[in-house]
């Protein structure tokens, strides 16, 4: 798959969310949407990062903003992540990695010297009609919210 570009339709997909309910981004055709992409459940950056969604989702919601996190974890990783922390918005379980492979976010990465798939933190701001306003490649995981009201 050729990378994403500013400009594009997003690609569609289907996903369960933390409770297990069945989310499409087509579902949100006419809102802005903060697709962000994050490694893992609970792990310091992606806690950072989603806390300051969370901190920060009053403002982005009276903008007509939609927040959809995405990991590879699975509901119940999702379900535990949301109770720890009262996150707010939806985060989608993508076991399969369909989602992560379609948006180009999946690829190889190097932790002390050791090579390993795994997500690439990024994040997707999609317009109202399915297109990609921004991509944002390097997330600052404290200041996420800030990154996005920038671009917007």
């Amino acid at each position: 798959m050729s990378e994403l570009k500013e400009g594009q339709k997003a690609p569609d997909f289907t996903a369960r969310d933390q409770d297990g309910n069945t989310v499409s981004l087509s579902q949100f055709l006419g809102k802005k949407v903060v697709l962000y992409f994050y490694p893992k459940d609970d792990t310091p950056g992606c806690t950072a990062e989603a806390c300051d969604f969370r901190d920060n989702y009053q403002g982005l919601t009276s903008k007509g903003i939609v927040v959809l996190g995405v990991s590879i974890d699975d509901e119940k990783s999702h379900q535990k992540f949301v109770t720890k922390h009262s996150l707010p918005f939806t985060l989608l379980a993508d076991t399969d990695k369909q989602i992560v492979e379609a948006y180009g976010v999946w690829g190889e990465k190097n932790m002390y010297g050791k090579k390993y798939m795994g997500t690439n933190r990024t994040t997707f701001l999609i317009d109202e009609t399915g297109s990609i306003l921004h991509i944002i490649k390097k997330v600052d995981t404290k200041n996420s919210t800030a990154q996005v009201l920038e671009l917007l």
